[in-house]
Parts: C-alpha cells; sequence; structure tokens
C-alpha cells in the first residue's frame, strides 16, 4: 500500500493500518524528522496504550504498556554503531516476544530481525504531506 496523507490526518492512517497489521514486528524507515515517532504514536493510541509514547533516542527502547497490560516495545536504533551493540542489550529477546515491536533505524540491527515483519517507509513530500509505503 503506497499513499499520501496529510500530517492531520495521521490518527486516520493509524487507523487503517492498525486493521492491516499481521506481525508483530514492524519496522519504521525514513530521513530524521519525516513522522516516525508520530505514527507510531498514533498507532499505539489504537493499541490502547496508557505510558507515555516518546523517542527513545538515548534509552534505545521504551516499553509501553496497554490498558489490557500488554507490552509494546519502541526501539530508536539511531545511535547504534552495529547489531551486535543491540544483542548487547537483548534486543533480540524483545523482538522474538511476541510482543509488538516497532523498530526506527532497523538496517542497524537488520540481522537481529524475523522474515515476517511490516516495511513502513515514509517520504516527505511537502511540510505538510508524507508518502507511506507499508509492506
Amino acid at each position: 500500500m503506497i499513499q499520501k496523507f496529510k500530517l492531520n490526518e495521521v490518527s486516520a492512517l493509524a487507523k487503517e493500518l492498525h486493521l492491516k497489521i499481521k506481525h508483530p514486528v514492524l519496522v519504521f524507515e525514513g530521513n530524521m524528522g519525516v513522522g516516525k515517532t508520530t505514527l507510531i504514536h498514533a498507532l499505539c493510541k489504537e493499541w490502547d496504550v496508557i505510558d507515555l509514547v516518546s523517542s527513545p533516542t538515548f534509552s534505545l527502547i521504551n516499553e509501553y504498556k496497554t490498558k489490557e497490560d500488554r507490552s509494546i516495545y519502541h526501539f530508536d536504533c539511531y545511535r547504534l554503531e552495529s547489531a551486535d551493540e543491540a544483542f548487547d542489550f537483548g534486543a533480540e529477546v524483545y523482538i522474538d516476544s511476541g510482543s509488538v515491536c516497532l523498530i526506527e533505524w532497523p538496517e542497524k540491527i537488520s540481522p537481529l530481525l524475523p522474515p515476517e515483519l511490516h516495511q513502513i517507509k515514509l517520504t516527505y513530500i511537502d511540510q505538510n504531506t508524507r508518502e507511506i509505503d507499508f509492506s
């Protein structure tokens, strides 16, 4: 699915994506500032996350709880130099847990990713518009 959307439509887009998700691992690709964390925030609302959703740039991973007490893991791998660093903090345990894992900058940890996942590529069109490629 490839489509353009306005930033003020991100909640509606998250509702649409939520219905299409079949795998627990979702990887988010796109340039800095394109809206990866904004989309993740909107998706977390769809999963009834009760915690504050924020970018784990410095912590590398955030755990969010849902109303049903399920865990959702949000990775920001931007600062990692290699997949070995992710392995050192146990990223594969989270990824293999069966819980939803939302991973920004997945190319940094590609050897740890499962074969079945959803890839979400965001592209900047203009100040208010983005393109999403969801597969």
